[in-house]
C-alpha cells in the first residue's frame, strides 16, 4: 500500500532533523572532547554522521525514500520519479527539519538556541569540494538504487564519511544541511554569507550527476 504524502513529508522532516542533530551534536561533542585536536574532532564528527545515516536511511527509507536532501529530491523529480507537488513538500520539510535539528542539538548541549555561524568557508577550493561531494553522492544514489538498492544506506554513509576527509569543504552536499549549519556557531557551522555559493555548487554538482549518470545508466545504445 502506498504511503500517504503527509506521512512521507513527516518522515522527511523528522529524518532530516535527526540527521542535523547528529551532525551538529557530534561536532559539539567532538570539539569538547578532542582537546583542540581538529583532526580528531573531524574524525569523530565524520564517523558519527556516517553511523547516523545508516540508521536513519534504514528507518525512514521504507516510508519516504529517506532523501533528507533537496538535491536528491530535485534529481528524482527531474527524472520523472516523483511529482512536483510532492517534491515541493519534501524540500520544505527537509529545510524545516534541518533547522529544527540544529536547535535540538543546541538544546541538548546547553547552548543558545538561536545562533549565526562565523565559520568562514568561502574559498573556490571549497566550492569545488561541494561540487565533487554532491556529484559523487548523486551518482552513488542513482547507480545503487538501480543495481543494489539494499546497499544504499551503507553506500551513502561510507561516501559521506569518506568525503568529510577527501573534500576541502568537508562534504555538506545538501542545501538543507547548508542552510541549517549557518545557524550554529559550532564546529559544524558555515558563515551565512558563504551559504549561497555552497548551495550553487551543490545544485550544479547534482545537475551534472543527473546528466552524466543518466547517460551512463541508460540501457539503450545512445
Amino acid at each position: 500500500m502506498e504511503v500517504s504524502l503527509s506521512r512521507r513529508v513527516a518522515a522527511e522532516a523528522i529524518g532530516t532533523a535527526l540527521l542535523l542533530t547528529a551532525v551538529v551534536g557530534s561536532g559539539i561533542m567532538a570539539e569538547r572532547l578532542s582537546g583542540g585536536n581538529v583532526a580528531l574532532a573531524l574524525l569523530a564528527n565524520a564517523v558519527a554522521t556516517g553511523g547516523a545515516l545508516v540508521a536513519l536511511i534504514l528507518t525512514f527509507g521504507p516510508i519516504s525514500g529517506a532523501h533528507f536532501n533537496p538535491v536528491v529530491t530535485l534529481a528524482l523529480a527531474t527524472r520523472g520519479e516523483m511529482r512536483g507537488g510532492a517534491a515541493g513538500g519534501y524540500i520544505a520539510a527537509q529545510v524545516v527539519g534541518a533547522i529544527a535539528g540544529v536547535w535540538i542539538a543546541h538544546a541538548m548541549f546547553g547552548l543558545p538556541i538561536l545562533q549565526l555561524s562565523s565559520h568562514a568557508r568561502g574559498t573556490a577550493g571549497e566550492w569545488i569540494g561541494e561540487f565533487v561531494a554532491t556529484f559523487g553522492l548523486l551518482g552513488l544514489i542513482l547507480s545503487a538504487a538501480r543495481h543494489a538498492p539494499a546497499a544504499v544506506p551503507y553506500g551513502v554513509a561510507a561516501y559521506i564519511t569518506g568525503a568529510y576527509w577527501f573534500t576541502s569543504s568537508t562534504s555538506f552536499a545538501n542545501p538543507a544541511v547548508t542552510i541549517a549549519r549557518a545557524l550554529t556557531n559550532t564546529f559544524a557551522g558555515i558563515a551565512l554569507r558563504h551559504v549561497p555559493a555552497f548551495i550553487a555548487a551543490e545544485l550544479i554538482g547534482g545537475a551534472a550527476a543527473v546528466l552524466v549518470f543518466g547517460w551512463m545508466l541508460d540501457r539503450g545504445d545512445k
